[in-house]
């Protein structure tokens, strides 16, 4: 029976489904250690860790957001710049365009005033010239008629203050009757 006995007890003793309790007291100073070492020296470094990754992400989106408003505002201030300059572009445009038109002008008038001159310049030449053809005309029809009338006459018309009176008087009356043949 002794055997039997002890059999039970240690039948007792190695039921898996109850715990000895060293066992469990054991389990509960090495949790009760874990958790105080834990909570000691992990979770607060834990803590501090996720704190700054926090900080850092919403420090980044603060950032990111100040960023994205400052290039907004840049953006405002650079297009504000360019209707600014393409403003200024259109109006050094038109009066460049005004500018232009001015001179053109300026230059025609000019032209025209050059071409006026010049011509004014060439009439009073012509006129210049054919006052001088006349004179030589006059000169040599006076010699040819003084010539001519000394051959008809049969004499020599030497007499130079006469020749010259005759030569005059038939030069007006021919210049007269030029003028009055073209009133007609």
């Amino acid at each position: 029976m002794i055997h039997t006995t002890t059999y039970l007890a240690a039948e007792e003793q190695i039921n898996p489904i109850i715990p000895l309790w060293q066992e469990v007291v054991l389990g509960f100073v090495a949790f009760a250690v874990v958790a105080w070492v834990l909570m000691k020296f992990v979770f607060p470094r834990m803590e501090e860790t996720f704190r700054a990754r926090v900080d850092a992400i919403e420090g980044g989106i603060k950032r990111a957001e100040e960023a994205q408003a400052e290039a907004n505002k840049t953006l405002e201030q650079y297009r504000a710049q360019l209707a600014e300059a393409r403003t200024e572009a259109a109006r050094i445009r038109d009066e460049a365009r005004a500018d232009a038109e001015g001179i053109r002008q300026d230059v025609l008038a000019k032209a025209r005033e050059e071409s006026e001159r010049i011509i004014q310049a060439g009439n009073e030449q012509l006129a210049q010239q054919r006052e001088s053809i006349l004179r030589e005309l006059r000169s040599d029809l006076g010699t040819l008629a003084v010539d001519l009338a000394g051959k008809i006459v049969g004499e020599s018309l030497a007499d130079e203050a006469r020749s010259r009176g005759t030569v005059e008087r038939f030069i007006n009356e021919l210049g007269a009757a030029g003028s009055a043949g073209g009133r007609r």
